[in-house]
């Protein structure tokens, strides 16, 4: 017999459990299920960056001639793609490249800051309520400038952040070094995005995958979607290696797996993953102070818990999990341009994970168009992260039938 469930949650990163968190906290009974280990996926090796000043998409204007330099220089391009013949994944590319475009970015700002402010005050409430020990602090994103150039898009782009709320503070050459120790002599300045924080991703998403145990949801970890069974616009069963599922509601956030667990709902679901790496080493012995961006390396630095790590690369169409050590090597290097590092680094951990990416840079969060029971919530790119707790707020508004706190006209599906 099928297992009857209230709201059936699919995927157990940083979406799917904020999901979970705030839809328990409503009232409602939630079961979550995950292909493999419950916020122990992509999400927990990343920088755990909390950036509301993120507003800007990835597709914009000269991305593409920027990508196309970077791929000039594979020694430091923070950027690579797959060369593929698959239809998908043409198609998407065609997408992103009419995607990167003032227009864009125009129609994107207002969703991904309403989204990412929501965010950011969920994190801090998330922490001070359940009062979550991860290495939370609200000290900001600096960007470090190493040339002169670089140094004048970042003011540029700070400006522009400003005008849409974001608190923004530019930093010369001698303010820099005094509020980052770690920076070479060769850093040149510094932009900082005042309103981030940054925390331990993997400690934050383990301590909450707890709270919604504790919560009662029922957790099952190691249990693929194996058939979506639909009939009169709706999902009535969820088949998975665990046994069926029979559900009120379900929520797909499967990051980038999304498209092939939905297979079977014949939705145009455009997502590409991106792979991203990151190493993380015992704390050095001139510890940045901040979470970093280094500007022209668009390298991630993230000090916590007596650790520091480094977060970089963005490969779009590749599917694999497994470090490539060339890459991990080629971000030590980049961040060695940058920061005073010891000699030799003690490496606790290397990492490769999936980043969910949709053309536009936006995320998909809604109702599905062909089936009255089913929510999406997906497509965040590097962001999963960052944007998981507003997300999980919106997602129970919708599954409550009440007004989202913010509109998300402009994140559904439909748009493609």
């Amino acid at each position: 017999m099928p297992t009857k469930s209230d709201v059936l949650i699919i995927g157990g990163g940083p979406v799917g459990l904020s999901c979970a968190y705030y839809l328990l906290k409503s009232g409602r009974k939630v079961t979550l299920l995950d292909a493999k280990e419950i916020g122990k996926g992509s999400g927990s090796g990343n920088a755990g960056h909390i950036v509301p000043s993120h507003i800007i998409p990835l597709a914009a204007p000269g991305v593409m001639a920027s990508a196309l330099k970077w791929m000039l220089d594979p020694a430091h391009s923070p950027f690579g793609m797959k060369v593929s013949l698959d239809p998908n994944y043409l198609s998407w590319l065609l997408k992103f490249v009419l995607a990167c475009s003032g227009a864009n970015v125009q129609r994107s700002i207002n969703p991904l800051n309403d989204l990412g402010q929501l965010s950011a005050k969920n994190f801090a409430q998330i922490i001070a309520e359940e009062k979550f020990d991860c290495s939370y602090q609200e000290k900001g994103l600096l960007f470090l400038y190493k040339t002169e150039q670089a140094f004048r898009d970042g003011q540029h782009e700070g400006e522009f952040m400003q005008k849409h709320g974001i608190p923004v503070s530019v930093y010369d050459k001698a303010n820099v070094h005094e509020i980052e120790p770690a920076a070479l002599e060769g850093v040149i300045g510094g932009v900082h995005f005042t309103g981030d924080a940054h925390l331990n991703p993997a400690v934050f998403l383990k301590l909450l995958s707890g709270r919604v145990r504790a919560m009662g949801a029922e957790m099952l970890e190691n249990t693929p979607v194996t058939e979506f069974e639909t009939a009169n616009g709706k999902i009535f069963k969820v088949r998975t290696s665990g046994g069926d599922f029979e559900a009120e509601q379900v929520v797909l956030a499967a990051g980038a797996l999304t498209p092939s667990v939905a297979r079977d709902l014949k939705l145009n679901i455009p997502i590409q993953p991106a792979r991203g790496y990151s190493m993380t080493m015992s704390a050095t012995k001139t510890m940045p102070s901040h979470a970093l961006i280094l500007g022209e390396r668009k390298i991630a630095v993230s000090p916590v818990d007596g650790l520091l790590r480094f977060t970089g690369r963005l490969e779009v169409g590749n599917y694999s999990m497994i470090p490539n050590p060339v890459w991990i090597q080629r971000i030590e290097n980049s961040a060695r341009e940058y920061l005073h590092l010891d000699e030799k680094l003690d490496v606790k951990e290397t990492w490769a994970g999936l980043r969910p990416t949709t053309p536009d840079g936006v995320p998909i969060i809604g109702r599905s168009p062909k089936h009255s029971n089913l929510i999406l919530a997906t497509g965040h790119a590097m962001l999963g992260l960052s944007l998981g707790p507003g997300t999980g707020q919106v997602v129970a508004e919708l599954v409550n039938g009440r007004e989202p706190a913010f509109s998300l006209s402009l994140m559904r599906l439909e748009r493609f």
